[in-house]
């Protein structure tokens, strides 16, 4: 493990980048996250780091190559982070770094810029394999300029595999590797009923009321049992095998604590299947938001619904939103307008198989730092669009290292980065490059 002089090093460095307010959403901080890329590329110096344009936020690319033809890596990570929300909700304010406990607070902490430091410190001291680096600016906001610029710098990013310093771990005292992150599909449902709002006491009982409709379709999306009752929605999707499920069952968890932990009567989900199932395997339809109308006595015009679906491997976002919208237009009442748009950003899931060489060195390497504790194989409930890009775009599998953690409250308030996992993750990232260069 690393000695004082190392840990406090990354600490400061980590405090840096988690001070700079690199929201991609915001246009108001263009500045921001070129000050973000500007200070990744310092920090790849040892790679020839350099900031690069895109058709949206800029992009850092560098490379070490220390074996002319031998086996290349290629890094992701992304140094944009989510707006910092209620920041009354903070404990400490979101931009300004704060140690408390062995851990540092702020927003990015952990998703993506606490990972971030631990690739580029392990990078800085690889003397095994030749490393490639890309840090994007635009994974919050689904990576909307990634797929061109890959087919524009596809020679600069040469390499046999993708390693990942975005995902998370599954719990801070049980190493893991992700060898699936789920699809993610998100459209709006749009009712219109008169040709403005209304007057509920003049006009009610006689015009259709859009937030009735809508109220109807949204209940028609779920049966009793909790299963999505969209006609064609589960066309594509494969049921795990039973040594599949057989593994899950042995991963510990607790359904009655993780109740608790949510603040939620009773948990549901299809019946069928365990808790973590639900959570890793079956694809979902949720209903985000609904609005119409408002708090006084009107009949809207118009009522929406904002719905995402988080897919599994094999389903296509573009057959289910189609599944979904042919439903929709079936059970809408007749005397409304309906229409199902699209969002853009669809991905379909992503999985590396459990038994590939790339994941067998990982947990090798996690084994090596966690010598107490057997790696686990988990799956993601997230989405992570850029290990589907880079196998469309450059045929190449991506390997998610993290040492994120899932409960460091990503995209909450009082994010934060367990400041052990800088030197852990050092040491580990070590030792899986190590082996992937052997």
């Amino acid at each position: 493990m690393a000695d004082t002089r190392s840990s406090e090093r990354r600490r400061d460095a980590l405090a840096e980048f988690v001070a700079i307010p690199s929201i991609s959403s915001d246009p108001a901080r263009a500045d921001a996250m070129r000050e973000a890329a500007a200070w990744v590329a310092a920090q790849l110096a040892f790679a020839n780091g350099r900031v690069v344009e895109s058709a949206g936020h800029p992009v850092v690319l560098g490379e070490r190559i220390v074996l002319p033809g031998g086996p290349t890596v290629l890094i992701y990570g992304h140094y944009d982070v989510q707006p910092a929300g209620d920041e009354r909700a903070w404990e400490t304010p979101p931009f300004e770094p704060s140690i408390r406990d062995g851990r540092l607070y702020g927003r990015g902490a952990t998703d993506d810029k606490g990972p971030v430091v631990v690739a580029l410190e392990a990078g800085r001291a690889n003397e095994t394999v030749n490393l490639r680096f890309l840090v994007e600016g635009e994974e919050e906001v689904g990576s909307p300029s990634l797929p061109s610029f890959l087919g524009e710098h596809r020679h600069e990013l040469a390499a046999d595999l993708v390693v990942s310093a975005d995902g998370a771990m599954w719990r801070a005292g049980e190493p893991s590797v992700a060898i699936a992150a789920k699809g993610l599909l998100g459209l709006d449902l749009v009712v219109d009923g008169p040709a403005s709002d209304l007057h509920s006491g003049r006009h009610g009982g006689a015009v259709p009321n859009p937030n009735h409709s809508l109220a109807a379709i949204v209940a028609s999306l779920h049966d009793a049992d909790g299963r999505v009752a969209v006609p064609g929605f589960y066309d594509d999707v494969t049921e795990l095998s039973t040594h599949d499920r057989d593994a899950l069952a042995r991963i510990s968890f607790d359904a009655d604590a993780y109740r608790r932990e949510t603040g939620v009567l009773a948990l549901d989900g299809e019946a069928g299947y365990s808790t973590l199932e639900h959570l890793w395997t079956r694809p979902t339809l949720e209903v985000n938001e609904l609005r119409g109308g408002g708090p006084f006595t009107v009949i809207p015009s118009r009522a929406t619904a904002h719905i995402t679906c988080r897919l599994v491997p094999e389903q296509d976002p573009q057959r289910v939103f189609a599944c979904i919208a042919t439903h929709v237009e079936a059970v809408a009442h007749a005397a409304v307008r309906v229409s199902a748009e699209q969002q853009p950003g669809a991905v379909p899931a992503y999985a590396i198989p459990s038994d590939h060489p790339a994941v067998q060195a990982a947990l090798s390497a996690l084994h090596t730092v966690y010598a107490d504790r057997e790696p686990l194989l988990v799956r993601i409930g997230g989405t992570l669009p850029a290990a589907v890009l880079f196998e469309r775009h450059l045929g190449l599998k991506t390997l998610l290292f993290s040492f994120s953690t899932a409960d460091e409250n990503l995209h909450a308030p009082n994010e934060f980065f367990r400041l052990e996992r800088l030197d852990e993750g050092v040491a580990a990232w070590g030792e899986l490059l190590r082996l992937l260069g052997g």
